[in-house]
């Protein structure tokens, strides 16, 4: 054996070891140690290394075996015909590579759940077994628990059914009821699970079925094992489309989700539109399956020793990863709020690198049950958020410490404290200095949620807030804001700080990064110095709910703003108002008419206002006719109470919502019987369905537009 090939032979072993290691821990312990994306790395590593050294290959490598042994807790059980795994693709050129050397299709695709595989026996159609895939041979009977499962049936509905057939299929939770699962949790003081799978899996494997019947357990089935050949047997069966129609009719769950499609350019389609929908699901999926339609064709393709030639799983990018705890910090909001959020080992999840990930408040961390060194398991929720979702608490090592609040805030010293009684957030008391609420201040009231300043991002608040010395910062607070002058903006240096953290970024040296943020390198007014200047003198005419926003005031988001602009129409009535007068306004209430008024009574609160008014900021709404008309003078749609709902094409939410303020309607979140008229776009809901409850009319947006037009 040369050097290359005992190279070779020893990375397979230690892969071949590494890998059934984790097999071990997942099938008899019901731990997983590393995250899907890792153990699929390992094993695509495994199997090219092996292509290439085929006499290396070893009768216990996991490419030639199936999941892992019975756990011991559970009697063993038997299948009566083996249960394979699936091959695994990761790019549509893979994807395209197995299709064009498997068959010509039809090809039928259906969503991969991430979940428990489960073997269904039924003898004459009585359910009499249930098992787990154990090493595709053997599996553990949980047959009691699976018998209080609400979604499978003891006795298969219809007429004619085999003497024997095994259904295969998937145990999975639901997302929301996952999210209720965990919630109870909590609620008892117990560690919630850090991912349905690890949950439904933990769930059915429990000695008492009382504690699997508690807990809302699904089942979807995909597919058959043991059975007379349909095809040889002569029964009209000769699909798997056709097969799941059959097993639907004996009342077994199968998913409305899969398609039968012809082309490469089908099955990627398919593949495509679910990654970017899949957290629309009812379900977590970790990828799609697709497999050839035709059952003869199938069995002429036969298996591999531990996969299907007929089918294939394409892999999503991975959601999931784990990765270290380096520390926890604290972040401050634009209203105080003291944010804890976690510092990791780099990792890339979903297609980008993650370095830092919330942790909401210190409950949750405490919920979470995670420690400072813990290795941690975590996702991008909404393929945008990184979030936590719990400790490998297996791979402790004793150095980890606990988490302790800080009863300071990190970026001024002042107090931290709740706001009030019983509030679970600590906020930071000094509001109107503390430099991190400042800068998150300016740069939320510049987002195009707010009043749309371009110019205003967030390295243009630190700059405008946090530059360095010797220069002075010329927002001291967001009084100044419209006072600014390019005099002002010119000598300004800033450092580069994250969005995520505040922090200082850093350049190649370790040193903080700094940018003459304004100005070009010959002293010349940047563009954007001009840009902002000109964005300023625009948002000083913007609609009023826009500038209530903007004070940031806690509570008042932008429904509840275009309440009460349209409600009362200027700033200067909103704050005149009783607190009883605006918790009467559509969308407001107790809570936030009580922090209205609280506002309003801060000194330097006052001077903003009076300060933006000064400088042009227009804080009425043109036209308007008083308190309680919520009309423009003169409005196309003045005196009219109107819902939009549902996915619509032509304009925002917010566009639509603002047609109908600047044009004297009332935009309403919900509909009741002094509703004048619904918008609906697509997936029209409850809403909808309310509106044609009360015979209320109903438009679409075309009607909508020619409406505003006329």
């Amino acid at each position: 054996m040369d050097l290359l090939q005992q190279a070779a032979a020893n990375r397979i072993q230690a892969l071949v070891d590494e890998i059934n290691r984790h097999r071990r821990a997942y099938y008899e312990g019901n731990t997983v140690l590393i995250a899907d994306a890792e153990y699929d790395s390992l094993m695509h590593e495994l199997e090219l290394l092996e292509a290439q050294h085929p006499e290396l290959i070893s009768g216990d490598s996991p490419t030639q075996t199936v999941g892992g042994s019975a756990n011991q807790a559970f009697a063993p059980v038997e299948h009566l015909d083996r249960m394979m795994s699936l091959d695994n693709v990761f790019s549509h050129e893979e994807m395209r590579a197995w299709l064009a050397k498997t068959s010509q299709g039809p090809f039928l695709c259906e969503l991969k759940i991430d979940g428990l595989a489960i073997n269904l026996r039924y003898e004459n159609g009585s359910l009499v077994s249930a098992a787990t895939r154990g090493d595709g041979v053997v599996g553990e009977d949980v047959t009691q628990n699976v018998l209080t499962i609400k979604s499978i049936p003891r006795k298969l509905e219809g007429a004619g059914h085999p003497p024997v057939v095994e259904i295969r299929g998937e145990i999975f939770f639901g997302v929301e009821d996952f999210a209720k699962l965990n919630e109870g949790l909590v609620a008892e003081g117990k560690a919630p699970f850090a991912n349905p799978r690890n949950s439904a899996s933990g769930s059915l494997r429990q000695k008492d079925a009382k504690v699997t019947a508690s807990r809302p357990l699904r089942m979807l089935v995909h597919g058959i094992g043991a059975w007379p050949n349909p095809v040889a047997a002569g029964t009209p069966i000769t699909t798997q489309s056709g097969m799941y129609a059959l097993l639907a009719g004996w009342g077994l769950p199968t998913s409305e989700r899969f398609a039968v499609v012809a082309t490469a350019d089908e099955v990627l389609a398919y593949i495509d539109n679910f990654e970017k929908n899949r957290h629309s699901l009812e379900h977590e999926i970790d990828g799609v399956v697709v497999k050839v339609d035709s059952l003869a064709e199938q069995a002429e393709l036969g298996f591999t020793s531990r996969a299907p030639r007929w089918a294939i799983a394409y892999k999503y990018a991975p959601e999931q990863v784990n990765t270290k705890l380096v520390d926890i910090r604290i972040g401050i909001g634009r209203t105080g709020r003291a944010t804890p959020y976690a510092v990791v080992e780099p990792v890339k999840v979903a297609g980008s690198v993650v370095e830092f990930a919330t942790l909401h408040n210190q409950d949750v961390v405490k919920a979470k049950g995670v420690l400072i060194g813990d290795t941690i398991v975590l996702r991008k929720a909404g393929d945008v958020i990184p979030e936590i979702l719990g400790p490998v608490i297996e791979l402790r090592t004793g150095a980890e410490r606990a988490f302790v609040m800080p009863s300071e805030c990190p970026s001024c010293g002042a107090p931290l404290a709740p706001s009030s009684e019983g509030d679970v957030d600590l906020r930071c008391q000094n509001a109107k200095s503390c430099p991190a609420q400042l800068r998150e201040r300016v740069a939320y009231l510049g987002s195009r949620g707010v009043l749309d300043i371009e110019a205003l991002g967030y390295v243009a608040a630190v700059a405008l807030t946090q530059p360095l010395a010797p220069q002075a910062a010329p927002l001291h607070s967001e009084a100044d804001l419209f006072d600014l002058t390019l005099e002002d903006l010119l000598p300004i240096q800033a450092q580069v700080l994250d969005p995520d953290t505040g922090l200082p970024k850093l350049d190649a040296n370790g040193e903080a990064k700094v940018v003459d943020f304004f100005r070009k390198k010959d002293g010349s007014p940047a563009e954007v110095a001009l840009k902002l200047l000109r964005n300023l003198e625009d948002a000083k005419t913007k609609p009023l709910w826009r500038i209530l926003v903007a004070l940031s005031i806690r509570h008042v988001g932008p429904v509840a703003a275009r309440s009460l602009a349209a409600h009362f129409g200027s700033l200067d009535r909103i704050f005149a108002a009783s607190e009883t007068e605006l918790a009467e306004v559509d969308g407001v209430g107790a809570i936030l008419a009580q922090s209205l008024r609280e506002w309003i009574t801060v000194d330097w609160h006052r001077d903003i206002v009076e300060r933006w008014r000064s400088a042009g900021v227009q804080l009425e709404t043109p036209g308007h006719n008083g308190p309680g008309s919520g009309a423009v003078e003169g409005g196309k749609f003045t005196g009219l109470s109107i819902v939009a709902t549902g996915s619509l094409q032509q304009f925002t939410r917010e566009e639509i919502e603002e047609a109908i303020i600047s044009n004297g309607g009332k935009a309403v979140s919900s509909v009741s019987k002094k509703t004048t008229f619904v918008v609906a776009g697509a997936n029209a809901g409850s809403k909808l369905a309310k509106a044609e409850e009360l015979g209320i009319e109903v438009i679409d947006e075309e009607e909508f537009k020619r409406r505003l037009n006329s």
